[in-house]
Parts: C-alpha cells; sequence; structure tokens
C-alpha cells in the first residue's frame, strides 16, 4: 500500500511521508566502519520504564540492524526499512515502487509456492505488511514467538532472490489498479495530489506515486516496455544491502538474535549503491504567492495554509516546528483558533510541519470552516498572519519551550508499550535519520532551546512565501483547470504580499495573545502499591443510581488511569430526534470544555464524550495526577449545561455535513453499514437523522436535555494507578452531583427501562440478501458483505468459530484477491454483535458486480470444505497452537487492557477470563468438532446454515443491479425489499444484559 499523509489528532502534528538522511548525519554514517560484524558502543537512549534490551549490529554485507530483545514478549516481529520509494520511479512507469512492493512477497526461490509467506505468516499467529513512501519502501511482520526463526527465513528470502513470476506480475498490477481505483473519490488522496501537482514538473515530489492500470500496464505496453523486465531491474539497482535498515525484535537473548540475523540475512547482496539524495525545492515563485480554488467531493470547506520552509530534522533536538505548531496550533483562551470559533468561522484547526524530507518541508496550518467561515476567508487569512505577526513582536519564550520539554519527557518516558510490529515499524524509519543514541528518541525529545532556530522557521512564514488551498463544494462550476490523475477540479490567482497585509489590516479586532502556563501538566508521578493482586476487574459498589467496576494496575506500572462512565439514558433514543439531539448535546460538551481542558490533552490527559445507542459515554484517560480535576469539571459542565444558540448552530451544520457526507462512504463502509442497520433492532437509519436535522433548532435541546437525564443509570469502570478508595469517591462525588443534590437532575431507572442492544435472529436453512445502488453514483466501485450468523456467546463455539476463521482467512485472501483478482479490499473476518457471532466476507470491486463476487465466495467456501476434510493432524495442530498462543497474548498497556474488560461489561457477558476459558476449551477441541460445525453452520446448503448478504452496486454495475431489483433470472435467496419491515418480522436474539439487579455477576 502507498503511505498516505494522515493528519494526526494532535495540534502539532507531523506527516511522515518523505524521509531522507540530512547531509550532517551522512557524513557522520561515512565515517563508521561497515565492514566487520559487531556491536557498537553508542548507548541507545530509551525510556527509563523501558526494561528491553538493544543492541546495533552492521553484517559484512553493510546492512545496519537494531536487535531488541524483550523478554516478556508473546510475539516477535521485524520490520525492514529500504531506501527506495516512489520518488525513484522511472519516467513513464509511475507506481513502480509501490508495484514493487506488492510483488515482493509473492514468493522467492528457496519458498516458491505462490503467498506462502503469507499464509505462513497467519497460519501462526501473526500479521504482515508493507508501505511505499517517497524516499522508502517498508516490509514487516509479526508473529507467535515460537516460530520467529521460520518466518525470518522467510521474510529475509524476499531480498535475497525473490522470485516476480510473470503470471503474477498482471494480476498484480490489477490489485494495485484496483487499491488506486479506492482513493479516486477520497478528498484526502485527491488534495495531496493537488499540492503535489502544483509544484515544478522536474522535482520528484510532482509524481504520481501509486501507478495504476495504465502507467504500470498500458501506456508500457505500447512503448513497448516490458513492465516486468523494468521491475527486475528496479529490483537490482536499488535494493542493496547497505542502503537497507533491519530491526528485530524477540523474546530470544541479544546474543541468540544476533546468531539468527548473521546466519539469515549475510546473503542479502550489496551493490554499493550510493544513498539518492533528491536536492532541489519542490516549489519555485511560480507555485508560491498562489491562492488555489478547488472542488472536494464531501460537503464542507477547508482552508490549507502552507509555507515552504527549512526542514525541522536538520535542527530536532531544537524543535522548531514544535514551538510554532503548538502556539499556533493552540485552541485554549487568546489562541488563533479560539477567535475562529468565537466569530462562528472555524470548526477545527491543526498546525504543524506536514510533507518533509531533508531538503524541504512544507509548515501547514488547516482550519476547517463553517458555512459562515466560508464567506470570511480574506478575514481569516488576516487573522492566521495577524498571530504570525503577534509571534514575531513577542519573541521567543523559553518558559514555553521549557513546558514543551516537561511535557514531552514525561511522555517519552512513561509511554505505553506498543505492539511489537509498530514498534519496529517505528524504528526502522527512524534508523537512517538519526544517530544511533536518537533511534527510539526520534524528534519527540527537543532538548536545547534555541531562539535562533525558531526564529529561521517564523521568518519564513510570510506573505511571500505562502501557497492557498481553498476547498469548498460551492466552487462547483467556476474553476477552469483539472489534475490530471485524481480528475480534481481547480482553478489558481496570484496573491500579492501587499494584499495579504491588506487582508491583515482589515481582520476583525480580536483578542488574541500567547497562551497562560499549563496547569495540567503532571508533577506527581508515583507509581502506587496495590497490597490486592486482583487479576480481573472487581464490582466495588452497586447502587441503584450506578455500579463502579474497579481494576487496579498491577501489570503496567505507570501513573495513568483509565475511567469510563456510560449514562443509560432511556429517552436518548427513542426516535430519531432524539438520537441527533443527544449527539448535539455531546459535541456541545466537548465544544464548551475545549478552551479549559484542551491543556490536559496537551499534557497527555485526554478525553472524549461522544452518543452510543442507550445514551452517552464519558472517557477519560492519561496521567492520574490531575485527572480528578478534569473529570469533575466535565460532570460540573453536565450538570449545569445550558444550550448557546450560536454554537448549537455551528454543531448542527457540521452533523449535517456528516450525515451529506455518509453517501460518499467506501462501498463496503455502505455495505457494512446496511448490515448492521439490518441486525441491530433499536437503530435509526442515517437518512431518517438527516431529515429530521433541519427542524431542530436550540430551543429542542433545551427542552430535551432534562428529559434525557430525568432518568439514568451510570455504568462505571475505573482502572490504574488509583486506589480503592479513589475509585469510589469518583463515583460518589458524581452522584452527589447528578442525583443527591438539592435539585437533582437525575433519578434512578426502573428495572423494565435498561436499554439493551438486542440482534436479529436470522432464519435457520434460508440466506436473505440486500440489493442497493452505492449512495454516491459516481462510485465506480461495488461490493459485498457475505454475513454468516453462527451463534450467541458460547465458548466452545466460540473457538471453533475463531480457529476456522484462522485457517480460512489467507486462503480466501489469496483465491479471491490475488488469483481471482476480484478487488484491493478482501477480507474474511469474524463479527460480533453484542455477543452474537458469525463469519463475515467482504468484498470490494471495480471489475465484478455484487452478484458474481457472492457467487465466487460461495464456490471459494465449496473449494475449502476438501482443504479442511483432508488437513493433516500436524497442520490441525498447528492451528490450535497458533490460536492458543494469539490468546495468551498479554495487554500491552493499560488503554488495551480496559477496552477487553469494558467489552465484557457493555455486552453483559462478564467473562473476565475469557482468555483462559477459550484456551482451555481450545486445548480440548478434536479435530472432528471443528469439521462438524463447519458442516452444520458454514458449508453452503446446510439446513442449519444463516445467511445475510448485502450488495451495493457501483456506477459500473448499475444494469446488473436493474436485473436483480427487477426480479430477473431465479434467486434460491430471499431478498429483503423493506430492512424495517423484515426487521419487525424477525425474532431477536436475549440480551446477556438485563434490567439492574438481574445481570450475571
Amino acid at each position: 500500500m502507498i503511505k498516505q499523509c494522515v493528519v494526526s489528532a494532535h495540534l502539532t502534528f507531523r506527516l511522515q511521508k518523505t524521509q531522507v538522511l540530512p547531509p550532517s548525519l551522512t557524513r557522520e554514517r561515512e565515517r563508521e566502519e561497515v565492514m566487520a560484524v559487531g556491536k557498537v558502543d553508542a548507548e541507545i537512549l530509551k525510556a527509563r520504564s523501558d526494561k528491553r534490551e538493544y543492541r546495533r549490529i552492521v553484517l559484512p554485507n553493510s546492512l545496519e540492524v537494531l536487535l531488541i530483545s524483550d523478554s516478556d514478549t508473546d510475539k516477535a516481529a521485524a520490520a525492514m526499512y529500504v531506501s527506495v520509494g516512489s520518488f525513484s520511479d522511472p519516467e513513464g512507469l509511475e507506481g513502480l515502487a509501490h508495484f514493487l512492493e506488492h510483488m515482493l512477497f509473492y514468493a522467492s526461490e528457496k519458498y516458491p509456492e505462490e503467498d506462502s509467506y503469507s499464509k505462513y505468516i497467519t497460519e501462526h499467529g501473526g500479521s504482515t505488511n508493507a508501505f511505499t513512501a517517497s524516499e522508502s519502501t517498508n516490509y514487516f511482520f509479526d508473529i507467535n514467538t515460537d516460530c520467529f526463526e521460520e518466518a525470518l527465513d522467510r521474510f529475509a528470502q524476499f531480498f535475497i532472490k525473490p522470485l516476480m513470476s510473470p503470471d503474477a506480475t498482471l494480476r498484480e498490477i490489477k490489485a494495485v489498479d484496483s487499491e488506486n481505483k479506492k482513493n479516486l473519490l477520497s478528498d484526502g488522496w485527491r488534495m495531496s495530489q493537488l499540492q503535489k501537482h502544483l509544484c515544478c514538473n522536474n522535482h520528484p515530489y510532482h509524481k504520481f506515486s501509486t501507478g495504476n492500470w495504465d502507467t504500470l500496464e498500458v501506456i508500457p505496453r505500447a512503448k513497448g516496455i516490458d513492465t516486468r523486465l523494468e521491475l527486475l531491474k528496479f529490483y537490482e539497482d536499488n535494493y542493496s544491502a547497505n542502503q537497507m535498515h533491519l530491526v528485530i525484535y524477540g523474546k530470544e537473548s541479544l546474543d541468540e538474535l544476533q546468531r539468527l540475523v548473521e546466519h539469515k540475512f549475510r546473503d542479502i547482496r550489496d551493490t554499493g549503491r550510493s544513498r539518492i539524495h533528491f536536492t532541489g525545492q519542490p516549489c519555485t515563485s511560480e507555485h508560491l504567492q498562489i491562492l488555489v480554488k478547488t472542488v472536494p467531493i464531501k460537503q464542507g470547506h477547508k482552508l490549507r495554509i502552507m509555507w515552504p520552509t527549512t526542514p525541522e530534522i536538520l535542527h530536532y533536538r531544537e524543535g522548531p516546528c514544535r514551538y510554532l505548531g503548538h502556539l499556533i496550533g493552540h485552541e485554549g483562551e487568546g489562541s488563533l483558533f479560539f477567535a475562529l470559533k468565537k466569530l462562528g468561522w472555524a470548526m477545527s484547526l491543526v498546525a504543524g510541519e506536514s510533507d518533509w524530507s531533508n531538503e524541504f518541508s512544507f509548515f501547514s496550518v488547516i482550519i476547517k470552516l463553517t458555512d459562515a467561515g466560508q464567506e470570511h476567508v480574506e478575514d481569516i487569512i488576516g487573522l492566521v498572519f495577524r498571530y504570525i505577526l503577534l509571534l514575531q513582536q513577542s519573541g521567543i519564550h523559553k518558559w514555553i519551550f521549557d513546558e514543551l520539554v516537561a511535557i514531552c519527557e514525561t511522555g517519552f518516558h512513561y509511554q505505553d508499550k506498543i505492539q511489537p510490529i509498530s514498534y519496529v515499524v517505528n524504528i526502522a524509519s527512524n534508523m537512517h535519520l538519526y544517530p544511533v543514541e536518537d533511534w527510539l528518541v526520534a524528534q519527540s525529545l527537543p532538548s536545547n532551546f534555541s531562539p535562533s532556530s525558531i526564529q529561521m522557521i517564523l521568518d519564513e512564514l510570510t506573505p511571500n512565501n505562502v501557497r492557498i488551498f481553498w476547498e469548498s463544494t460551492k466552487f462547483e462550476g467556476c474553476t477552469n483547470l483539472v489534475e490530471p490523475w485524481y480528475g480534481t477540479s481547480y482553478s489558481v490567482e496570484k496573491i500579492s504580499p501587499s494584499l495579504i497585509q491588506q487582508w491583515r489590516e482589515a481582520a476583525p479586532d480580536v483578542n488574541i495573545h500567547l497562551p497562560a502556563p499549563n496547569v495540567f501538566i503532571p508533577t506527581d508521578l508515583t507509581i502506587k502499591d496495590f497490597h490486592d493482586k486482583v487479576n480481573f476487574p472487581l464490582l466495588l459498589r452497586k447502587t441503584s443510581f450506578s455500579r463502579l467496576w474497579y481494576k487496579p494496575d498491577i501489570k503496567f506500572f505507570t501513573p495513568k488511569a483509565y475511567v469510563k462512565i456510560d449514562f443509560n439514558c432511556p429517552h436518548s433514543n427513542q426516535s430519531p430526534e432524539a438520537e441527533v439531539l443527544t449527539d448535539i448535546f455531546t459535541r456541545l460538551l466537548m465544544d464548551y470544555l475545549n478552551e479549559y481542558a484542551y491543556d490536559a490533552q496537551v499534557a497527555g490527559l485526554y478525553y472524549g464524550i461522544h452518543h452510543t445507542a442507550t445514551g452517552f459515554q464519558v472517557i477519560v484517560v492519561g496521567y492520574n495526577h490531575k485527572m480528578r480535576l478534569l473529570l469533575d469539571t466535565i460532570i460540573g459542565k453536565i450538570m449545569h449545561f445550558e444550550v448557546k444558540a450560536d454554537r448549537f448552530d455551528v454543531i448542527k451544520e457540521t452533523v449535517t455535513k456528516e450525515y451529506q457526507n455518509f453517501k460518499f462512504q467506501q462501498p463496503y463502509q455502505q455495505a457494512m453499514y446496511y448490515c448492521s442497520l439490518i441486525l441491530e433492532d433499536h437503530s435509526w437509519p442515517w437518512i431518517e437523522e438527516l431529515e429530521v436535522l433541519p427542524h431542530l433548532r436550540a430551543d429542542d435541546l433545551a427542552n430535551f436535555f432534562p428529559v434525557m437525564l430525568a432518568k439514568a443509570f451510570l455504568e462505571c469502570y475505573v482502572a490504574g494507578n488509583i486506589q480503592s478508595k479513589e475509585a469510589e469517591s469518583i463515583v460518589n462525588n458524581i452522584e452527589d452531583v447528578l442525583f443527591l443534590g438539592s435539585q437533582p437532575m437525575c433519578k434512578p431507572l426502573f428495572p423494565s427501562q435498561h436499554l439493551t442492544n438486542r440482534i436479529v435472529k436470522l432464519e435457520r436453512g434460508l440466506g436473505y440478501f440486500y440489493p442497493v445502488a452505492c449512495l454516491n453514483e459516481s462510485d465506480e466501485n461495488s461490493s459485498l458483505v457475505h454475513y454468516i450468523q453462527v451463534h450467541q456467546d458460547d465458548i466452545k463455539l466460540n473457538v471453533k468459530l475463531q480457529l476456522f476463521a484462522l485457517i480460512a482467512k489467507q486462503p480466501a485472501f489469496h483465491q479471491l484477491r490475488s488469483v481471482e483478482q476480484l478487488g484491493y479490499i478482501t477480507v474474511l473476518m469474524q463479527r460480533n454483535d453484542s455477543g452474537i457471532r458469525g463469519l463475515q466476507f467482504v468484498v470490494q470491486s471495480s471489475v465484478k458486480d455484487p452478484v458474481h463476487l457472492h457467487d465466487r465466495v460461495e464456490a471459494f467456501l465449496k473449494m475449502f470444505e476438501s482443504r479442511l476434510y483432508e488437513m493433516s493432524g500436524m497442520e490441525y495442530k498447528s492451528n490450535v497452537t497458533a490460536l492458543i498462543d494469539m490468546k495468551l497474548e498479554k495487554h500491552k498497556n493499560l488503554r488495551e487492557e480496559s477496552s477487553f474488560y469494558w467489552r465484557e461489561i457493555m455486552d453483559g457477558t462478564l467473562r473476565f477470563d475469557r482468555k483462559e476459558s477459550e484456551v482451555a476449551a481450545l486445548r480440548e477441541l478434536p479435530q472432528q468438532e471443528l469439521i462438524d460445525f463447519f458442516n452444520k453452520h458454514i458449508k453452503v446448503g446446510t439446513p442449519h446454515r444463516k445467511t445475510l448478504t448485502i450488495q451495493v452496486f457501483g456506477k459500473l454495475h448499475s444494469a446488473e443491479f436493474n436485473d436483480v431489483i427487477s426480479e430477473k433470472g431465479e434467486s434460491q435467496s430471499t431478498r429483503i425489499k423493506d430492512i424495517f419491515t423484515f426487521r419487525r418480522s424477525r425474532p431477536l436474539y436475549g440480551s446477556f444484559k438485563g434490567g439492574f439487579g438481574h445481570m450475571k455477576l
């Protein structure tokens, strides 16, 4: 896959797309002796809480390797970073580097069976993937620890002697084309390519990186070019050990890992290729001082103000872009965003460095506009430059830098442990950029206060240097140019610095200033001692108002806590209007809290409030020191909630656009939505909610809110570095504020009022299908969700379903995607709806209609029967062992653990020992019982089988859709013509979650 720009949730963001070694670091590497295997004495800086061991070695072939030994891990992982990417695509073969990434994993001389690598990884509890960036390609996998050696051997062979067969070549070009078609109507991809398009033609940043059928097949063939030969040449020219960086993460000791690496990777050839440097700037004066108006796919307006700047990587210890992004992107009182929000012009604002390399970089301010803001863009641009002027006049402040240092140091030293596969990918990407000691740190620990570095970047944020991209559907029909790869409509006009100065001077007089000191930075990071070693959540207290589950941290030893409060409010979901008003209420609450609580998020204390099918939830997670302060503020805001008409209108506008943009979701996402709508008994369709939105007013919410909260029950979960008395105190205070005050807002629920999520029970022996046209008439892709409903939560049936899914997952992918080339998105996965479990195939295709996709899924299941029946006892045992290892995998951090237990609480299953119980069931599961399970529940034509197929027909398959609707031809399935008539006609599964006092404990 191509690595797409993803804007971070934090206001200071980095879009890690282009990564090149700075000259200073290049010279440092060149001084190193790399031809002898051995340890390097440079000390790698790691977090105080990190118990892992690290060692850098360099093999005789110049392959640089970082070994990571983690005796506590239950997953091993590896990542290979190759210093070549889409910038190196030959002219006229756009997407060749990406195509090579697809082809490399097919087979090797040592392991010639096609797709055997992916099959081995999947069958042993792992996953594998890769991505192509501008100047690099990253290949990675993880696997159960006892299978690491063979997996490494298979992995290494792709860099030693890969087989890129002629047969696989054409099929994988189709896969690349399908991947590109998936992105054609994505605003993120479209706007990224437009920014590249409006740069120098002779700079590689200008290129189209994904590739498609035309660039990899049609055009080369017309020119007499053999794409496969070019592919092999590209590999030979660019894949050299001295331009690779490998990270290995295992349970073994460093010495054992070193022996493993030396043996497996020593045969990767070293051609002595020099590192490719792409010098020069993407933008000349022609591409600066421009205002680009462009038409997005989705409803809405967005303003992107960008400047080419000096890359922060050259000054990463000084963090100049982090400093400026922190201030320009701040959301507290006195900030640029606070002023724009108060004027009713902006919904969000992010600021920071975006696309970057050693040679070039862009600093961006991205503002999501309201309809009113769309009418005041000149004022908004003026205010952005006025804030930059404020920074120029205020000077560079050491106390602000010191605050950032304190936040970054705490964040680094108390970082959560993450999945090994993510960890190795991150580090592999760092190895060619930073000195050895900073491989783990990268840019996360600014330490040198350098006013001159910050001033240097600030001086580049000028009207002379700016590029402004203004996206709005209002520009439909008002543009005169088209970007060639995605078909994005746009126009370009020049804007002079003097004009921007006029906008700055004419902009409204608002109160903007630097932020106040951050009161949420934690200073007490003490790890509390828990005498009772509690392995599972305890029901600490239960009243008519609430229930408190408590789980102290006896595993991760970080100064963090996790608090979740679910408000079960029966009035919140009585109608489409009620659900929309509940949603707007939660968003308004977040909106009101933002100016106060933004500092908490900057300091590592995160919060969220969102509506659910039964009410709404509050979550607070992060450092426990100041958590109570934030939590009490949130509850106080709920208690004293009032509707501000101006903010209601802005939030309503946001929600309306989100509903309007639902039709632009990928077809497979639409199919999954329809599947949920059919199965979930009490859910309202988006189209009805969109219909009621225009009629809702601020007064409606003001009248609805007290009714919604008049009756409530609170399900509470408190975990982490918090004592049980503190947990009880938190919930006691919430009850005192909401239920027990002189004028209580809430009253307890009657047992009959507890809302539960119940799921439709499909008919045995019947197949239902729901055909529907894709909501976006321009989307060429069609999609299929083929759902097989199996059972309600049961330990023995669970493990049979999970084992079958594990065994069938990779063969399904290989057959439907790799062999039949039905589409880039092809997956077999489990489904769990409030404890009702099943299996689903998800396929998205532009080449075949959903009826054909359904037939191919059924054909795969018929073909897979013999594979299952003929499976050897050894292969069966290997798959059981792999699934057991996956289940025994420990939670990596508090969030992961808490999410697992919270799911049990919300579903009402309360199987906190689920992993242990399912492992015990697996150990006793005979092979014949798996076959019997398949024959009863999954096998095509079995009388117990229950299926639901969602067919979303895209633009290219409208004729087939009309045939299905007019019921031409025979069908062995029952068509659902009306979702709600069908839902009302079907029985429901019982809920594990009964009324208060009737739940299984």
